[in-house]
């Protein structure tokens, strides 16, 4: 009874300990939210957001989806949508079932919410490529949005023989890294700076497989010139006329996604 007291006690040190850890760690949180915009980057116009705020108050009321078209498809594909940073799999929802009904088989990614990558998100993530790609038979399509984009160019490098392609949605793996209106918010985060990600990657080689990179004047996260690439970077870039929310689950996101599948 002594024992199950003394281990239950107060202790001092060690709460200061944790208080002290919890302050370093929202302090530096903070000032990688301050941090100053470094020279050369380049960032969409802010006034771009009345775009990404319409198609949520369209979405909102029930008025941002006019029925959507995609032709059936001869040759179906395997797909596992990987979703933006801060969404999940539900996001690309309307993505995912316009894709079925074109006859893909598309799968989710299963990892939960995008809180940027990590070696055990990574490695789950390479998992459930091995665990697709065994269960049909034949490589998977990655089909990415914003940050999981950038994933499934990583993940095809990893995995070049069970993934046939890659498309990436509004992407920032070109130009440098603080080419977003985002980069303060994902290292606030995440904790640690955009340019420093806890795995060892290039983000601009490109992928052993075809890749594609869809990319939009609207988007008012990601510059065009990190989402569209440059030659070497990626097979084909492609424009079209959507905001970066819209990559997720717009008719011409899903049109354009519909046609490269096919």
């Amino acid at each position: 009874m002594s024992e199950l007291f003394q281990q239950s006690r107060f202790d001092p040190v060690r709460l200061l300990a944790s208080v002290t850890a919890v302050s370093d760690g929202v302090q530096r949180r903070v000032r990688l939210l301050f941090a100053p915009q470094p020279e050369g980057a380049h960032r969409p116009s802010l006034k771009l957001l009345g775009g990404e705020i319409a198609y949520v108050a369209r979405a909102l009321a029930g008025r941002a989806f006019t029925p959507c078209t995609l032709p059936r498809c001869n040759d179906p594909k395997v797909v596992i949508l990987l979703p933006g940073f801060g969404a999940d799999a539900r996001r690309m929802g309307r993505m995912a079932r316009e894709l079925e009904r074109a006859g893909h088989k598309v799968k989710r990614w299963k990892l939960g919410l995008n809180l940027g990558p990590s070696e055990e998100q990574f490695a789950r993530l390479s998992e459930r490529i091995v665990e697709v790609h065994e269960r049909y038979g034949k490589p998977v399509c990655l089909v990415g949005w914003s940050l999981g984009g950038v994933y499934a160019r990583e993940m095809a490098k990893l995995h070049p023989d069970r993934v046939s392609k890659v498309i990436t949605m509004g992407s920032p793996f070109s130009h440098t890294p603080w080419s977003n209106n985002m980069w303060r918010t994902y290292q606030a985060v995440t904790g640690y700076p955009v340019n420093d990600p806890p795995i060892a990657c290039d983000v601009r080689a490109k992928p052993p497989v075809e890749t594609v990179a869809l990319w939009s004047a609207r988007d008012a996260v990601v510059s065009p010139r990190a989402a569209r690439g440059m030659p070497g970077e990626r097979d084909r870039a492609i424009a079209i006329r959507c905001t970066h929310l819209g990559f997720a689950d717009s008719n011409e996101s899903i049109l354009a996604v519909g046609r490269e599948l096919a």
